[in-house]
């Protein structure tokens, strides 16, 4: 739906606020930027100048640790100069409107928004209401969209599978209200995967889940065969209004991924956790910690991904990148 608002008339991205929309061409672009960067940790000097003088702000209306420090992190070795706003100090929390707050930040002359909010659509007005020469990037907005997740998600796959066509990928837990696994499908989905399947009890689904293009199961030992990539979900309590469950131990038992599940996939699968990990709720710490995990590797590729998004729409915006 954002196609428009995302990308300029030469078809670069100019903001980044979901997959929905986007070309394989474009992701692939994405990746392939990202490659560029991914040995940058181990040099010494962990600096490229391609953002020098920009200013970005990192506007997250919700908590995040991970996610708030890859983005600074991506940010500082792109050179750029980076303020981390307090929502909890800020003039929002006195009753100033969101509008308005941008507003003033605009004011200041920076150069982008990086937007996390529990509104879904939110990162999406902000772009709407920008000046034209600030990049937005959307860190998560409510239950619709998590893009830079999925795209370091699509990059750790990639450096293990090399190719997405013919991957069967199981995404496993709280679909309903998760942003990320909405993001994650459509990457899966845009890239050529032979099959993606959402494996989750009745109530953890969408009512048109099989709209979004999956395959819907409720049984592990049904979803898991001939997999090559698992996606473990955290169960998104803080976004549940009513009893989704009967209990923690009971999700565990039918839908958590014990050594025992796993045996169901293929022997070379990977499996991945957009964090945080609830050890004993969705996945066994056995698995976490074992030799099929790449959940490190995912945080480290966020870094390098998120350099690559950030480089791209300033780009975009007409910027010596």
């Amino acid at each position: 739906m954002n196609r428009h608002l995302q990308l300029t008339e030469q078809g670069k991205l100019k903001h980044f606020l979901t997959i929905e929309g986007l070309s394989k061409q474009l992701l692939t672009e994405i990746l392939d930027t990202a490659e560029s960067f991914a040995g940058m940790s181990e040099h010494q000097v962990k600096k490229v100048p391609l953002l020098r003088g920009k200013t970005i702000i990192n506007l997250f209306f919700e908590n995040s640790t991970r996610t708030r420090t890859t983005f600074e992190l991506a940010a500082t070795r792109l050179s750029a100069d980076v303020l981390n706003m307090n929502i909890a100090t800020s003039a929002t929390s006195k009753g100033e409107s969101l509008l308005d707050t941008i507003r003033n930040l605009e004011a200041m002359h920076v150069d982008m928004f990086v937007v996390r909010h529990a509104l879904s659509g939110a990162a999406h007005f902000i772009a709407q209401h920008t000046a034209p020469h600030i990049a937005v990037i959307n860190a998560g907005d409510g239950q619709h969209a998590h893009p830079t997740q999925a795209m370091l998600d699509m990059f750790t796959i990639r450096q293990h599978k090399k190719n997405f066509a013919g991957l069967k990928v199981a995404i496993v837990g709280d679909i309903l209200h998760s942003r990320v696994a909405r993001s994650q499908i459509q990457a899966l989905n845009t890239l050529g995967v032979a099959e993606v399947r959402v494996i989750a009890p009745k109530t953890l689904l969408p009512a048109q889940v099989k709209s979004m293009g999956v395959i819907d199961l409720h049984d592990m030992a049904e979803g898991l065969a001939d997999i090559d990539v698992i996606i473990m979900l955290r169960l998104q309590k803080e976004r549940m209004n009513s009893a989704f469950l009967p209990s923690e131990s009971e999700y565990f038992r039918c839908f958590g991924l014990s050594e025992d599940k796993l045996k169901y996939a293929k022997p070379d699968v990977i499996v991945m956790h957009p964090g945080p990990i609830n050890r004993g709720v969705e996945i066994a710490s056995g698995v976490a910690d074992g030799p099929h995990s790449v959940i490190l590797q995912q945080v480290t590729n966020g870094v390098a991904v998120r350099m690559a998004i950030m480089s791209m729409t300033m780009s975009g915006h007409g910027s010596a990148v």
